[in-house]
């Protein structure tokens, strides 16, 4: 299927052919026939995209101070590649999108095949929303009209903030589109509606749906004419819907606002405000996100948990049903706004529109009838087939984010692997990394993929949720299998998994990626701890930094949670310096219900002792990982995998790599040695199965 992407380093259009998504049971999969361009979102988006990387940099201030805190941690090397790897990833474009719905999720409630249906969809012709992202549209409302439903949510929602009475006096503040639609949606409420813009077409827009306009351009003084509109008692409300960097919208809008007035932001704007403005008529300032009630929730949006309307009257997707409502009762008009119309195959000249033409407001895109069975294909070949390598073992990947891209398919590349399908969910990701990468084919479908002969190996680097069930199907398929950290998230997950591997009559390797183990310094120090057979004291301490708390990491279910999505590689890693098998273990938290600020403590059975302190609580500047050992008079202290000193060691002062190494080459590589030379894992499955039961029993203490 076709899909627009923009790519962020050049600001490219790119129109790619993607496979088509899976669903997930609360998803929606919809044939797409029309889309609108956000005209002041994209042409942003853009913007952001053709410019220079300083120009980038200027735009951009948080991020600079995240890229400088990046390097004093991680290193100057490291720091360039993932900038470099973020920028080289194309974004999908697009928010407002019409079609029919093709197949429905196992607990989608309402929604049937053949729905008429706008969603927050891209420009794609198939597109795949939760259900909660979706309206119906009435058969007598067109797609021309639908197409505009989003954007004319996101005006009804800043409207509902500001709750205008009958007979207010509102400003709105830039005539975009979504300003336009704003000016209608006010008229429809009851309200007097003062429009003002620097372009007098769209002021004459305005005026054609009831509004007095403003031509800022023209030199009147806005606030004057603004006063003179509300009878010089100020006005009740102003909604801005302008992009620019300029502050003067907001002290303009103060100034006119009477006391106690509304401002609701929804554009762009400077925003360094001045309290004199807002102290004396103790005005409200509010930003108004997005469609509504929901935008962004997890449970609301990916898992179909709607808000009781006694509690929630208007949620995003309400807001969609009562857009649709107002063009079914023409309250709205969306004739006038259509200035441009385009095939999807010639989107490049769309978006070349929307850059160089200034007066263009609503830009559709038509998607012209295909066969379904071209645009429902879930795998493509992308390139010619690779020539085998000698003794390469054929890899399938499952999952194509940041860390499988950046690091594990460079380190199996390297190795010699040779990579015959990326799986990704979207199939944006998978056709993205899969041609970067030389991968033969892409993929949304891992089953059908598993089928392939050509196929001996399986990487999982999918969502952690995943990895017990893919693994057990790629068993199953008889493959072997390196699952990228855990190997399950539930005691039910590591049950199943046991109980399918045990039962296999050949049993294929298996192994979790803990590459901590294979980094050149842990051997240097695992070499030297072996030759004194002693118990050893081990202190090993994670600077892990805070993520927000709806990041999927933390969902039971999606990420089962850092203690043992990540703190698991830290368990595995003192276990394998110990030795020894871990007969003992016990945790300590704050009790802020965060379950990232913790200290673990284990015993093992060679005698040796280990700490582990996990904290979500600390400052970016100290390095990330610390690891101290005590053992017979010596101590070695490994700061963030990249420089190791050795205390009381005679054969073994300091070593030092230039950026970190944490092992993830020589872990690779020692996967598909053992799968070439016919060896055992290299980390053997009882221990596999410890490091993933002992972190789940440790869960389970602060659950």
């Amino acid at each position: 299927m076709k899909k627009i992407l923009q790519h962020l380093k050049t600001g490219q259009i790119i129109l790619e052919d993607i496979p088509c998504p899976k669903i997930n049971p609360g998803e929606i999969l919809i044939q797409t026939s029309k889309t609108l361009i956000s005209a002041g979102t994209e042409r942003m988006l853009l913007e952001f995209g053709k410019a220079s990387l300083l120009g980038k940099i200027r735009q951009q201030p948080d991020k600079v101070r995240q890229v400088l805190d990046k390097i004093k941690t991680d290193g100057l090397v490291t720091t360039l590649e993932a900038v470099k790897s973020k920028l080289d990833q194309p974004v999908s474009l697009g928010y407002c999108n019409v079609g029919t719905v093709l197949a429905v999720g196992s607990q989608v409630k309402n929604f049937a095949i053949g729905d008429r249906v706008i969603s927050n969809g891209g420009h794609s012709e198939v597109v795949v929303v939760p259900e909660n992202l979706c309206a119906k549209i009435p058969s007598e409302v067109s797609d021309e009209q639908a197409v505009f439903t989003v954007l004319a949510a996101i005006g009804l929602q800043g409207i509902r903030l500001a709750e205008p009475t009958m007979g207010e006096c509102f400003v709105v503040f830039g005539l975009g589109l979504i300003g336009l639609l704003t000016v209608q949606l006010l008229k429809a409420q009851g309200c007097r509606v003062l429009g003002i813009d620097f372009d007098e077409s769209r002021c004459e827009l305005a005026r054609q749906y009831g509004a007095l306009t403003v031509n800022g351009s023209l030199g009147s003084g806005v606030v004057d004419q603004a006063m003179h509109f509300s009878r010089d008692r100020g006005i009740d409300g102003v909604i801005i819907t302008a992009s620019t960097p300029s502050n003067d919208v907001v002290h303009h809008a103060a100034l006119m606002s009477r006391k106690r007035g509304r401002i609701i932001l929804i554009g762009v704007v400077g925003l360094e405000l001045s309290r004199a403005d807002f102290y004396e008529k103790e005005l409200t300032f509010q930003v108004s996100c997005s469609y509504g009630p929901g935008r962004y929730e997890n449970n609301y949006e990916q898992k179909g948990l709607d808000y009781p309307i006694g509690f929630v009257r208007w949620t995003e997707q309400r807001n969609f049903e009562a857009v649709l409502d107002l063009f079914l009762d023409q309250k709205i008009s969306v004739k006038n706004l259509i200035t441009h119309e385009y095939l999807i195959d010639q989107a490049p000249e769309a978006y070349q529109t929307l850059s160089e033409n200034k007066k263009s407001l609503g830009i559709l895109l038509n998607y012209p009838a295909r066969p379904l069975d071209e645009i429902l294909k879930c795998s493509q070949r992308i390139q010619a087939q690779a020539q085998p390598l000698s003794g390469s073992v054929g890899m399938l990947f499952l999952g194509a984010g940041n860390y499988a891209s950046r690091v594990l398919m460079p380190a199996f590349k390297k190795a010699g692997a040779r990579f015959v399908t990326l799986v990704s969910r979207t199939g944006v990701s998978g056709v993205l990394h899969g041609k970067k990468q030389g991968f033969e084919k892409t993929s949304t479908d891992y089953l059908s993929a598993l089928l392939d002969p050509s196929i001996q190996a399986v990487a999982i680097a999918t969502q952690h949720g995943q990895h017990a069930e893919q693994t057990i199907e790629a068993l199953k398929a008889g493959k072997h299998v390196f699952v990228e950290k855990p190997l399950a998230v539930t005691q039910e997950q590591l049950d199943q998994l046991k109980n399918s591997y045990e039962k296999l009559p050949e049993r294929p390797l298996v192994m979790v990626g803990f590459n901590r183990r294979f980094s050149p310094h842990i051997q240097k120090i695992k070499k030297n701890l072996d030759q004194q057979k002693m118990p050893k004291s081990m202190i090993y301490t994670i600077n892990a930094g805070a993520i927000d708390s709806d990041h999927w990491t933390f969902d039971s279910e999606a990420g089962g949670g850092r203690l043992i999505g990540e703190a698991c590689h830290f368990v595995d890693l003192l276990m394998y310096l110990s030795g020894g098998e871990i007969i003992s273990q016990q945790i300590m938290s704050i009790e802020d219900n965060s379950k990232d600020k913790f200290t673990i403590q284990l015993k093992f059975s060679d005698g040796s002792i280990g700490t582990i302190h996990y904290f979500a609580n600390g400052s970016k500047q100290f390095p990330k990982e610390r690891l101290e050992i005590f053992s017979q008079g010596k101590i070695y202290q490994l700061d963030n995998f990249r420089k190791l000193t050795a205390y009381g060691d005679p054969h073994l002062k300091s070593f030092k790599t230039r950026s970190i190494d944490k092992g993830q080459a020589e872990c690779s590589a020692s996967f598909l040695k053992a799968i070439t030379e016919g060896q055992s894992s290299p980390i053997v499955w009882e221990e596999l199965v410890a490091v993933t039961q002992c972190c789940l029993d440790l869960e389970a203490c602060i659950a």
